[in-house]
């Protein structure tokens, strides 16, 4: 009898291991730029660092960035000039099938972010330099949009700041503002977020202004919410602030583009690891690099290294939910690297684990 009740824990422990062992990670595309589906689902195990491609959408237009909602919810801009769109899906991760449940129209051109909670989508539209929230309906589908806030203004760069550009929206950690990075205007928005409000959901608190003609891109918290990390993308700062109840402290600036570097910048994404010790932001352009810094109690960063992307064109990463790898989109040449982080050192190391994907832009872990 003993030994029956030992075997049957031995298995059911086994089939809990094996299912941790492996979890969803969704990836957004341009279709555009060469023959992709859209939205793809892979099978990725976190002991390996593999993945196994299991899904895709059809019929999708530049899904370049896109979410997932616990509740099976899959939200993805579509990035199409003034055409462009927000589309929600519902997503079973136990038969990775997507079922779109429609679209709405952004209202404001490329949208290249979006954001999610349980009761409203935001979207950042870049060339049309305004945000866009639609409210979720009961069956998760967006409404037609409850929210336009267009922005006014240029930067010093001709070529990159003659209008607004947002580039980011995100949550602060506790959840009471939106905060908006404007590439164009060289300018961070701070909005008050009233979800269940029937109009106003944003409402402007603040405008935090950077170093001019910086572009601020993408912009990441610490996991503890004290500290904030903005990346610049045409000069490459990286602008560190203290951060507390809706008030951002500029604490120092430092840079992904080593001295002497003559090359093009294009800085693009900015993450924290999730014990919160070590600091990373990849550089495109003609770097195609990452930048590895370490974070001490006072939270600034301090250089440790750079090393290459084994790709062009690294937009968005992420690390898996285990911590143990870091996978970087590189988008020209339609590859997903796979890194090993290396928990005590922050060091990655290149796994030779690839995922070929065409133009690739935005990881999703599904939890």
């Amino acid at each position: 009898m003993k030994r029956r009740i030992f075997f049957a824990l031995f298995a059911a422990v086994s089939t809990l291991t094996a299912s941790a062992q492996k979890i969803t990670l969704l990836v957004g595309t341009y279709t555009n730029e060469c023959n992709s589906n859209g939205i793809y689902a892979y099978d990725y195990y976190t002991t390996s660092g593999t993945a196994v491609e299991r899904s895709s959408t059809q019929g999708v237009v530049n899904p370049s960035f896109l979410t997932y909602d616990p509740a099976g919810f899959v939200y993805a801009v579509n990035e199409n000039g003034a055409d462009s769109k927000a589309s929600a899906f519902t997503f079973d991760k136990s038969t990775a099938a997507f079922r779109f449940l429609g679209s709405q129209p952004t209202n404001g051109a490329d949208p290249c972010y979006i954001l999610a909670d349980d009761k409203n989508v935001i979207t950042a539209n870049y060339s049309g330099g305004s945000l866009t929230v639609f409210r979720r309906n009961p069956d998760g589908s967006l409404s037609a949009p409850a929210q336009v806030i267009p922005h006014r203004g240029r930067g010093t760069n001709p070529q990159r700041q003659e209008k607004s550009h947002i580039h980011q929206v995100q949550f602060t950690p506790d959840r009471k503002y939106v905060v908006v990075n404007d590439l164009g205007t060289d300018q961070i928005y701070l909005y008050r977020y009233y979800p269940v409000a029937e109009k106003g959901i944003l409402m402007l608190q603040e405008a935090i202004p950077v170093k001019p003609g910086s572009g601020p891109r993408h912009l990441a918290f610490s996991p503890k919410g004290e500290f904030a990390y903005l990346l610049q993308e045409l000069d490459g700062t990286i602008t560190t602030f203290s951060y507390r109840n809706g008030v951002f402290k500029r604490l120092r600036e430092d840079s992904v583009v080593p001295t002497g570097f003559t090359g093009q910048i294009g800085a693009a994404d900015i993450h924290v690891s999730p014990d919160g010790r070590y600091l990373y932001a990849t550089n495109r352009g003609s770097a195609n690099d990452i930048s590895i810094y370490a974070l001490g109690p006072d939270g600034l960063p301090q250089f440790r290294k750079r090393i290459p992307t084994k790709g062009e064109g690294p937009r968005n990463f992420a690390f898996d939910p285990s911590g143990n790898f870091l996978l970087v989109a590189n988008q020209k040449t339609s590859n997903i690297t796979v890194f090993k982080v290396d928990r005590i050192s922050g060091d990655l190391t290149d796994t030779g684990n690839t995922i070929k994907v065409c133009s690739p832009v935005c990881l999703v872990f599904v939890p």
